[in-house]
């Protein structure tokens, strides 16, 4: 074997056994640190690659101590080998020997590294032991280091692309917003549509739909993408800065005004300018803004000079306008000239399928900015992010999974418990499919628990009953062994021994 093939074999059974250390303690908790050891080579075996026959074994994760002596018995990898190469006493069954340096690595939470040191007539022999107790190991490191060149480019690749996406929103195109639903392309394809025109489009939608991302798509699709794209958040600013900050002001138009300064719609001059939250102006804003929509002139706040300027609007709003108009908070012609073509962008709980696609595209920002390489999101994070009613929409979404990456370790993937509190992931616990011991897929449990609760109330068992019936079946599936039943019970071999003695 060369050393690119010995690499590659180590590191793909290291990456395994940490993937199935990591399903372990999820599925498995309360065991003891001996079963949970067993459970890696009981996973390999089912697998059909190896039976390890233990020699000698300790193992304390608390205390970081760990050794084990074992033989790789029925092993596919030495197997295959010895019928291409014939008998071999050097070390061949590297990707076992990744498995079991990342299974028990992941279980320790410390580097465990596992060498072959003889061949048996059995089998391949090896030994586990923490790193600091080998001598010489630098040969061996090396089958788990990263290709210094396939490695580094394509690591650099990613980068590159995590960059591009990571960049600032100016840098927004068409092709980056993100939406494969039926609901968002009705949206997006109204909005390209307006994107060729210099027509006044009336983003309609709730808080954190998306709505800057649109209006930023729907300029940079039009001719004017070369000049300015001016957003301004009606909502956020005081009234009496609102008008300075639309129209201008000059010098001496109010106390501490020391200088003249352009606002938006100059600044927007020959481009677009983004009116978000509209439904926020005042009274007199709304007036101003009126005749610069019709005339295409403003006045500078304090100043007497008309100044013509070609701007494009698109005003984007969560209220509903028409309403606020029959309170008489907002304008009638004004909202007459705004909703000239309005674009409804749906909620994210009514666009499902673009869940995970719009979190990928917000890891990938948060990994570049970061500087953290993540795997991706469990089974169980997606079904937690797709089963969330996303009140605070793309916006919620983004804050969760800027979170996650936060918590997430390197190299890792990104679960519920890191994107969501623990009550939440509580309940999407109850709701889960299963596999069985049969690894049949199975529905969740309360529904027949509540059943079976019901029948033994029914039928007025008692309780000292109830509990004869358990432990005994517990004994019967156990096939007498105390012990296993007491774990399967979850109490202790003596208690188990008490209430068994009770039946006989």
């Amino acid at each position: 074997m060369t050393l690119r093939q010995t690499r590659y074999g180590s590191r793909i059974g290291y990456a395994a056994g940490l993937r199935d250390a990591e399903i372990v303690k999820a599925s498995y908790q309360g065991l003891s640190d001996l079963e949970l050891l067993h459970k890696g080579p009981l996973l390999h075996a089912l697998e059909g690659m190896v039976k390890v026959e233990l020699q000698d074994v300790e193992i304390d994760i608390k205390q970081g101590k760990y050794y084990i002596d074992a033989i790789w018995r029925n092993s596919l990898e030495y197997q295959v080998h010895k019928g291409i190469v014939g008998p071999d006493h050097t070390p061949v069954a590297w990707n076992e020997l990744g498995h079991a340096t990342g299974y028990v690595s992941g279980l320790m939470n410390r580097f465990i590294l596992h060498k072959q040191v003889e061949i048996t007539p059995l089998g391949p022999r090896f030994i586990g032991k923490p790193l600091e107790e080998w001598d010489d190991v630098s040969d061996t490191l090396k089958y788990y280091q990263a290709d210094s060149v396939v490695e580094h480019i394509i690591a650099l690749q990613n980068q590159v692309e995590d960059l591009k996406q990571a960049l600032p929103h100016n840098n927004y195109l068409p092709v980056n917003v993100i939406g494969n639903s039926e609901k968002f392309k009705e949206a997006w394809s109204l909005a390209e549509k307006a994107s060729a025109s210099t027509i006044t489009v009336l983003l309609l939608g709730e808080t954190g739909v998306g709505k800057d991302v649109f209006a930023n798509g729907i300029h940079q699709a039009s001719p004017r993408a070369d000049k300015p794209f001016i957003a301004v958040n009606c909502g956020a600013l005081p009234n009496e800065l609102i008008e300075s900050e639309l129209f201008g002001i000059e010098k001496g138009a109010y106390t501490g005004a020391q200088t003249s300064r352009p606002g938006r719609f100059e600044r927007a001059d020959g481009g677009t300018l983004f009116l978000d939250e509209v439904g926020e102006l005042s009274m007199a804003a709304q007036t101003r803004l009126l005749r610069a929509l019709q005339s295409g002139e403003i006045d500078r706040l304090g100043g007497t000079e008309t100044r013509k300027v070609d701007v494009r609007v698109i005003a984007a709003t969560n209220v509903d306008l028409a309403e606020a108009v029959a309170n008489g908070t907002f304008r009638k012609d004004l909202y007459y000239r705004l909703n000239v073509f309005p674009v409804s962008i749906p909620p994210l709980r009514e666009r499902k399928m673009d869940i995970l696609p719009l979190a990928e595209r917000f890891i990938d920002k948060f990994a570049a900015r970061e500087s953290k390489r993540i795997k991706g999101l469990t089974d169980k994070a997606k079904h937690a992010l797709q089963s969330h009613d996303w009140p605070g929409n793309i916006r919620e979404l983004e804050n969760v999974i800027e979170r996650g990456m936060i918590l997430a370790q390197q190299d890792s993937f990104i679960d519920a418990a890191m994107l969501f509190p623990p009550s939440y992931t509580t309940l999407l616990d109850e709701s889960l499919n299963v596999l069985d011991q049969e690894g049949k897929i199975t529905e969740p449990t309360t529904k027949p628990m509540n059943n079976f609760v019901s029948d033994l109330l029914d039928q007025q068992v008692s309780l000292d009953t109830l509990e004869n019936i358990v432990v005994k079946a517990a004994v019967d599936r156990c096939e007498g062994n105390l012990c296993a039943a007491a774990r399967l019970l979850g109490i202790s071999r003596a208690q188990i021994g008490y209430k068994y003695k009770k039946l006989a």
